[in-house]
């Protein structure tokens, strides 16, 4: 069952509050409030928003149990208290303010007595107010000996007398109605009744210092070591102004930098990317794989690039772009559902061949052997096989790339060893030839392996995160456009199957 609820909704209609409250006390629920912040209980926890800011709380001590116990009808005034008590005795125990509502949930005699009969509290305080009479249970309390602990009471709204109209203070109930509520006759009735009552509110420090080092000299009272101070993390708005902290990157790039005099790409300046001459091959190079590298090797990049970007309005990638441009999409609309197209059936197959031949390779497999053991496994050898084209009607494009590999690359291995896989395979049929997905494939892992730009385990890794198949659908998106403007320069429409 919920012990104690707190209500810090300022407004709440009389008769509701009323009610509720009635409802409380027959379930035996305490209420804070109505228009409280709450309380707090140093080193457990806190109800409401009272104590206020991290900092705040450290420097009022909050952060561990003191000796002094109060109750409060202001909220801003219990924030008060905190550094009031902290500043003349060991500390808050624990603080409540029952809010300034005519009829509040619970009375300070509710939380004082609770108090006194507290072990660990030593000091009680009241900070009452104008208007009301509460404060007079206090005193039957105190003349009855039912509350025998030193308290330390001021109501505020002493200044009331001055004026020749009854005033209204800020809370629903701050109004004197008669001479008994007004602030001045309940702090006579309380230091009659034997409340440490100051002369001022000026004072109200001075008397809780006069009541704790009475308590610790009797030795009723022994101070706990004081504990670490706990360090509170600075704000970072705060921080930030003052340069000490920045904010964290959304998102980090390594690859072009706008920042400084120029734009740069892979930490080359643009000028020097023009100077140089490096070409789409040398861009790419730098922005995919942060290296520049070789002319032969840009060179290749841009081969590849060109013996991809279109292969005929057959192929399913064209097919889908002419389809959604005949359909009156946009150029981006019908590029984007051209290579949606590219997967394993239709130019995706390059990062597979690519890891299937340099893998068999590395590990020594023979040829015939991997071949036959694909087959056990039922599995496509990727790179492998063509519609039309044989041994004895090869495709131009893998020709143009093997014979620049075999003149500019260093090392040819892989693609030796996807040759002689071929031979294998066009036994079994003239058209499982290497195609041009596993030509460009072999012979892209032979550059990046031989080019002297990277470790093997970074060309490995390079094939891995996707590249191969980048450069096929950045090619590709060449003839895909292509067909976009073809389309629309032909002014057809709609097409119907």
């Amino acid at each position: 069952q919920i012990k104690t609820i707190a209500i810090i909704a300022e407004g709440v209609p009389e008769s509701q509050t009323r009610m509720f409250n009635k409802c409380a006390h027959d379930k035996g629920v305490g209420i804070i409030g109505p228009a409280t912040v709450g309380g707090i209980k140093p080193g457990c926890f806190r109800i409401g928003n009272t104590g206020g800011m991290l900092d705040n709380i450290v420097m009022s001590k909050l952060y561990r149990p003191g000796s002094v116990a109060y109750v409060s009808k202001s909220g801003g005034m219990s924030n008060e208290l905190n550094n009031i008590i902290c500043r003349n005795s060991n500390g808050v125990y624990e603080g409540i303010a029952i809010g300034g509502d005519r009829y509040p949930g619970s009375l300070f005699i509710d939380h004082l007595l609770r108090y006194n009969d507290n072990p660990d509290v030593h000091i009680l305080v009241l900070l009452g107010e104008v208007g009301g009479v509460d404060e007079y249970e206090v005193c039957k309390a105190l003349k009855s000996g039912r509350i025998t602990k030193p308290l330390v009471a001021w109501c505020i709204g002493t200044c009331a007398s001055i004026f020749p109209y009854e005033v209204q203070f800020g809370h629903a109930g701050a109004l004197a109605q008669a001479q008994l509520e007004t602030a001045m006759a309940k702090n006579e009735a309380l230091k009659e009744a034997g409340a440490r009552v100051p002369k001022s509110f000026f004072e109200f420090g001075d008397e809780i210092r006069r009541v704790y080092d009475d308590a610790v000299s009797a030795g009723t009272l022994v101070p706990a070591p004081e504990p670490e101070t706990p360090k509170i993390p600075m704000d970072y708005t705060w921080a930030k102004k003052l340069g000490l902290v920045r904010k964290p990157a959304n998102f980090i790039s390594s690859i072009s930098d706008d920042r400084g005099q120029e734009l740069s790409y892979g930490g080359m300046p643009i000028s020097e990317v023009f100077d140089g001459d490096l070409g789409v091959g040398g861009v790419l190079s730098l922005l995919w794989f942060r290296r520049q590298l070789p002319p032969y090797a840009s060179k290749f990049i841009e081969m590849i690039l060109m013996v991809t970007a279109d292969h005929g309005p057959a192929v399913s990638g064209a097919h889908n772009t002419i389809v959604t441009t005949r359909a009156g999409k946009d150029l981006v609309s019908s590029l984007v559902s051209g290579l949606l197209t590219i997967g394993p059936r239709f130019g995706g197959a390059l990062d597979d061949a690519a890891v299937m031949f340099s893998e068999a390779s590395d590990h020594g497999v023979d040829p015939e052997q991997f071949v036959k053991d694909m087959r056990k496994a039922n599995k496509l050898i990727m790179g492998i096989g063509h519609r039309i084209k044989s041994l004895s009607n090869p495709d131009k494009r893998c020709e143009i790339i093997k014979d620049f590999a075999r003149k500019h690359f260093k090392d040819n291995t892989i693609l030796k060893f996807a040759l002689a896989v071929e031979q294998v395979t066009t036994k079994k049929k003239a058209n499982l030839i290497l195609n041009v997905d596993g030509c460009i494939a072999v012979c892209f892992v032979d550059m990046l392996r031989s080019c002297g730009a990277f470790t093997i385990e970074e060309a490995t890794e390079l094939v891995a995160n996707g590249c191969l198949n980048g450069l096929f659908v950045l090619g590709r998106s060449i003839g895909f456009i292509g067909h976009h403007l073809d389309q629309k320069r032909l002014k057809q429409g709609l097409y119907r199957h």
